[in-house]
């Protein structure tokens, strides 16, 4: 049953699913990508009833939800399906398990087309789900990946918002089932239903279930008795290995997930929350399986179909992309209802109301993310948003680099000159709105005017933290227009006025008969400026002093809010402001735009003004309208010498951040400043690793920028971290890929950075070099022969003729640093998946092989310390149906690389080693499975002979292992899983104090927390 009251400009907004909004306990706190300002978390919607309405068309329930394309996904409950062939391997049919792994192209034991199960029994195995055209398992429920039906209600059990696949009655008006109710054969068995698999998929008519048969579905529901499972993280919560537990009840994880936990009590009474799915992970199997329901086998969707979806679109019906700007029109009663399950709702978002934002990106489940003008960024259904073709004054915008279309755009809108030649394709900044629309923005030292339909906006923490022009400073030519007014005018006129027009000329003795005539007029102002203002500003010393005998102001003030000390720094006159500082000039005073005399010294780059303003005590930690202090604007300008002066300043602050959010050191690595970088880390290291709010550190901004020097300067003096992570968990090394800074990739790597680091999506910098569209260019000759990367690639032997991009000669140097070229991301693709050219498919794969071949070589020598671990794309404790076969024979093994016969692992299936490197392994060292057999080529088995001695030291280390786990999680905060404890309520849970402070209730018991006791050891 559709319910909505939701009726405004003859449109019904599309709702579905999910709210990525977690909740807190046992499992760690992932990162959220729920709503709030740059990833901040957000309370749990609340929706307010709903009342019926008119009926949408079909389909039109939802618009952006989970899963992207109807696509398989970790975590959905599956059940054997119509091409099954695998025995009792589910335990039974109507046995349930869980998707934990989908396969890949490339892989020789998850392929493409194939999914790795969890069964509920504690089995996991790999099945078809379109491979060889056969589909071994029906999807039973999705509700587990975040699918839901936002604003259907089931008419049957009457629950709000469908979780799951919807089942919808196609004869009567308006009837809706949930999969729990239309497989108990709640409404009439003789109507036919549509089942829809997502509430943006496109229905699937189905027969009347009436004389079909059902199965029992089998597995962990609630009573059943469990025990520990595959994916246990969780230490001894549930009492130790082996201790049973029972299952309380089944739920949903917040709004995030539904059906995907399971709350257990244990023997030793405690009750926790446990993984039955969610994020693809089971933490419980069970000792005997339980009942829970039934399922019609013929009306469950094929795993691996993919469901038919409709578009995502606006409000006003246009799809959305990157840089668009968008604005929400809605009341706040109407968008918090269509934010359930689409970013979900925090009550500041009512503050975004009608005001414009631009489209940083369309997330994975089509929801639009929203970045407002103070960086702040908000998840939006795109049913939420219309699209609006304006800027604002200090956006971003890079200009079309089509000059014809530019041209053309351009008539009537400012015009076109080939002058702005320079400007396309380029990023700059909007000075100015007109009142038709058209635009001023600033490129470097140039300013023109542009048909907004000529720009894009530059959305992005990466845009934000990449160099563009300063901000304009038009005080001094204002300045020196006037004076030049000044110095044309009539000396001869006998007014008070004429006092500034001879302080302009340095006239002393007509200066000294003037306020001498008319004293009450010494402060008399021509043109807005004041003789004093004038006469420090051209440096004439003996009429300053004059007009200081004569009781002349020192603090009057022009219309711009500039004093004469102000003038002394416009007109680089040090002897001047010298004397002013002597007879009281109040050394800090502001203008109308906040600035300083220091200030403005600095911005001219005037050296000796500097000086003198510095050592009578200016205070350099003073911000303009900008929020920049006096060493910003020196930084930025690069006057090396006003940096050697500030930067020794004792009562500096180089922690000050500009309204940008830069502190000095992040605005040194922006600018790429080597010198700044140098003076600011020899007083205040420990900024090296500091962050600004979006996560950037120096060393993110020094690579994002292609600053090498200053990266090498903080990675070698700074002593930073160089696999440090912004908001969107980047590496620096991840960074300088997207931009394609070869020379500080080979840095980065050769410093250390972790190649096989991932970024919120999953993908490691070898993803990005090979999907990153900017970098396709051909390296040009001068780069190939500077270039320390591309030399080191010349030298290996393997290049040949072979003309590289920028991408793929990155991705080709990662290969040969160690980069694991099988990695998969988050959509279960890897590097390789993203090759289309098959030739630079063999380069890569041959780098990485040298890689192994000399990993091997210093293994064999005794040469290498143990590598860092890396994820295993084989899911631990996985047997396998479907090995790629390979050729009998002799194979090269991989750990003595010798061509031998290989040795055939039991129950993995995996072949890698000979048997005399075979014979004392006791796991797989490719999917890390324990060994329970051995099998030669002739069907023989190997035995084992271990060293007892060797076994027992084992052993005795597995022991301390365990148990220093154990102590360190009975001190650390279950949370953050980072801090040690220092709190304690009054229930016997505790926390750290920085995770206590936002709780109310414990997130352990949930009772709300009335008394907080600290520890102190």
């Amino acid at each position: 049953m559709l319910r909505s009251g939701l009726k405004f400009m003859s449109f019904t907004p599309d709702l579905s699913p999910e709210s990525p909004l977690f909740g807190t306990l046992p499992l760690p706190p992932p990162r959220s990508r729920a709503a709030g300002p740059s990833g901040a978390g957000a309370a749990p919607p609340h929706p307010a009833p709903l009342v019926r309405s008119h009926r949408k068309r079909s389909g039109e329930a939802g618009s952006a939800s989970p899963p992207a394309h109807g696509a398989m996904e970790v975590g959905m409950r599956v059940v054997r399906g119509f091409d099954w062939k695998w025995g009792n391997q589910d335990d039974g049919e109507g046995h349930v398990g869980t998707v934990v792994e989908v396969g890949r192209q490339g892989s020789t034991t998850t392929p493409d087309k194939t999914v790795v199960v969890q069964w509920d029994s504690g089995t996991r195995t790999n099945y078809r789900t379109g491979y060889q055209g056969a589909y071994d398992l029906l999807l039973y429920d999705n509700a587990q990946i975040g699918v839901r039906h936002s604003n259907i209600i089931c008419d049957s059990c009457k629950k709000h918002g469908i979780m799951g696949m919807r089942w919808k009655c196609k004869v009567c008006f308006d009837y809706d089932l949930c999969t729990h109710c239309y497989m108990n054969n709640k409404h009439d068995l003789s109507h036919a239903f549509e089942r829809y698999e997502t509430a943006h998929s496109q229905p699937v008519s189905l027969t009347p279930r009436q004389n079909l048969s059902r199965i029992i579905l089998k597995g962990i529901f609630q009573g059943v008795k469990v025990v520990r499972g595959p994916d246990w993280d969780w230490g001894n919560q549930d009492g130790g290995e082996g201790k049973i537990g029972k299952v309380v009840d089944i739920r949903g994880w917040d709004q995030e997930s539904g059906r995907s936990v399971a709350s257990v009590t244990w023997s030793n009474g405690t009750t926790n929350v446990y993984r039955m799915g969610h994020k693809g992970k089971v933490d419980l199997k069970y000792v005997s399986d339980g009942q829970g329901g039934y399922y019609y086998k013929e009306h469950l969707p094929k795993l691996g179909e993919h469901a038919e979806l409709h578009r995502q679109e606006s409000a006003d019906g246009h799809t959305f992309q990157q840089g668009d700007k968008v604005k929400c029109l809605l009341e706040v009663d109407i968008l918090r209802q269509m934010q359930e399950g689409h970013g979900g709702w925090n009550p500041k978002m009512a503050e975004y109301i009608c005001r414009i934002g631009t489209v940083h990106r369309i997330t994975d489940r089509g929801d639009v993310r929203v970045q407002y003008s103070n960086n702040i960024r908000w998840t939006f259904h795109p049913g939420a948003l219309t699209k609006v073709n304006t800027f604002a004054v200090g956006e971003l915008v890079r200009v079309l680099d089509d000059i014809d279309s530019v041209k053309r755009l351009q008539a009537g809108h400012g015009e076109w000159t080939d002058s702005m030649s320079s400007a396309l394709g380029q990023v700059g900044k909007v000075l100015k709105v007109y009142a038709d629309g058209d635009l001023r923005v600033a490129f470097g030292g140039q300013t023109w005017t542009f048909n907004p339909a000529c720009l894009s906006g530059q959305p992005g923490e990466v845009d934000a933290n990449l160099m563009t022009a300063e901000n304009p400073s038009e005080s001094g030519s204002t300045v020196i227009s006037v004076l030049e007014k000044l110095l044309s005018q009539s000396t001869e006129q006998d007014n008070p006025g004429r006092l500034v027009i001879e302080a302009a000329h340095g006239s002393a003795a007509k200066v000294r008969e003037l306020v001498q005539k008319h004293p009450d007029k010494v402060d008399i102002k021509n043109q807005g400026k004041t003789a004093l203002q004038v006469a420090a500003h051209q440096g004439h010393m003996e009429v300053v002093k004059v007009l200081l005998q004569a009781n002349s102001s020192i603090e009057a003030k022009d219309e711009d809010g500039d004093a004469a000390l102000h003038y002394t720094a416009f007109g680089n006159q040090a002897e001047i402001a010298r004397l002013l500082l002597s007879k009281g000039a109040n050394v800090n005073l502001l203008n109308n735009s906040m600035c300083t005399a220091l200030h403005i010294a600095v911005n001219k780059g005037f050296t000796d003004v500097v000086r003198v303003l510095t050592e009578h005590s200016a205070d350099v930690n003073l911000q303009d309208s900008y929020g920049d202090t006096p060493l910003h604007d020196a930084i930025a300008k690069d006057f090396r010498s006003i940096i050697e002066l500030l930067t020794v300043v004792p009562n500096i602050d180089f922690t000050q951040q500009n309204n940008r959010g830069f502190n000095l050191l992040h605005h040194a690595a922006l600018k790429g400043n080597k010198l700044a970088t140098e003076m600011i880390l020899s007083r205040a290291r420990q900024l090296a690793d500091v962050k600004k709010e979006d996560g950037f550190s120096a060393l993110h901004l020094a690579a994002l920028n292609n600053h090498r020097d200053v990266a090498e300067i903080l990675i070698k003096e700074g002593r930073c971290d160089v696999n440090i992570r912004n908001n969107r968990n980047q590496t620096p090394l991840q960074l300088a890929v997207t931009q394609g800074h070869v020379a500080l990739v080979a840095l980065l790597v050769v410093e250390g950075a972790d190649v096989n680091a991932e970024d919120e999506e999953g993908d490691t910098a070898m993803h990005t070099a090979l999907s990153r569209q900017q970098l396709t260019t051909t390296l040009s000759t001068t780069e190939r022969e500077t270039s320390a990367l591309y030399s080191r690639l010349s030298s290996s032997g393997l290049l040949g003729n072979t003309e590289l991009n920028v991408g793929a000669s990155i991705a080709c140097f990662l290969a040969q640093e160690g980069a694991d070229i099988n990695y998969a991301n988050h959509k279960g693709k890897s590097p390789l998946d993203l090759v289309t050219d098959s030739n630079i498919l063999q380069l890569i794969r041959s780098f990485s092989e040298k890689h192994r071949l000399q990993q091997l070589q210093a293994i064999t020598c005794g040469t290498s310390s143990s590598s860092s671990l890396r994820r295993v794309h084989t899911t631990p404790n996985t047997m396998t149906n479907l090995a790629m076969p390979c050729a009998p024979g002799p194979s090269e093994c991989l750990i003595c690389s010798e061509l031998a016969l290989l040795v055939l692992f039991s129950p993995c299936q995996h072949s890698v080693a000979c048997e005399e490197c075979a014979h004392r392994m006791k796991k797989c060292i490719k999917c890390q499975v324990t060994i329970t057999k051995k099998i030669r080529q002739d069907q023989t088995e190997v035995e084992c002979s271990p060293n007892s001695d060797n076994s027992e030291q084992h052993n005795l280390l597995e022991q301390l292992q365990s148990r220093y786990r154990q102590m360190e999680e009975r001190i650390t905060c279950p949370i953050c899983i980072d801090n040690q404890i220092k709190l304690v309520f009054q229930c016997g849970h505790a926390s750290c104090i920085d995770c206590s402070a936002a709780l109310k209730t414990c997130p352990i018991c949930r009772q709300t927390i009335r008394e907080r006791i600290q520890l102190f050891v």
